[in-house]
């Protein structure tokens, strides 16, 4: 534990992936500001210290990782023409249900006042769904103009089938009793790109 008064490296990152580590151990019910400085092993105060409260800890939380899901969507642009597009596609949707874990994204919904906070949040510009959105656009854009997806193919409905498919995913995937994720999006991309960005078969 960290000595009183001394600055504790990384903090938010620290709290904010201790709660992560609660919330899929004990579910929301056991998300509390002790039960998170207890898992990140510091002090009690530590988070009133640096939040208003619970609330605005949990709509930070949620804003953090919108924002790094967010980051690893425009991280696409640095794939393009390498690999295929459905395989460029489908390792970082993937990767972006890993930032955003379901338990975490569902936390502001059983906490109105932080359900508020996250929603004023995206009003206020915080990247959401839209974000992620339009990096899978101008991926699949710049795609396109490299040949390597149809020029007539609807690039905007196939991002906006994505993130959805994404959003069904985060609110009712159960781990170990639903399909995985991969099947279900490795299945969605090869409809939605009707072989173009596919690997070619042997």
């Amino acid at each position: 534990m960290s000595p009183r008064g001394v600055a504790i490296p990384d903090l938010r990152e620290r709290l904010f992936a201790a709660a992560e580590r609660v919330v899929a151990r004990d579910g929301a019910a056991g998300l509390t500001s002790r039960s998170v400085t207890a898992e990140a092993d510091c002090g009690k105060g530590v988070l009133h210290a640096h939040f208003a409260g619970l609330d605005e800890f949990v709509a930070e939380l949620v804003l953090d990782r919108f924002a790094r899901g967010a980051r690893q969507a425009e991280a696409l642009d640095a794939k393009v023409g390498q690999a295929t597009a459905a395989a460029n596609l489908q390792e970082v949707v993937l990767a972006l249900l890993d930032a955003l874990p379901p338990a975490v994204v569902g936390l502001s919904l059983t906490r109105p006042a932080a359900a508020l906070r996250t929603r004023e949040g995206f009003q206020a510009g915080a990247p959401a769904f839209d974000a992620i959105q339009h990096a899978f656009v101008a991926y699949l854009q710049a795609e396109q103009r490299g040949g390597r997806i149809a020029a007539d193919a609807d690039v905007a409905t196939i991002a906006l089938a994505l993130v959805g498919t994404m959003h069904h995913l985060l609110m009712t995937r159960v781990p170990g009793l639903s399909e995985e994720p991969e099947a279900t999006v490795r299945r969605l991309l090869a409809v939605l790109l009707g072989g173009a960005g596919q690997p070619p078969t042997a």
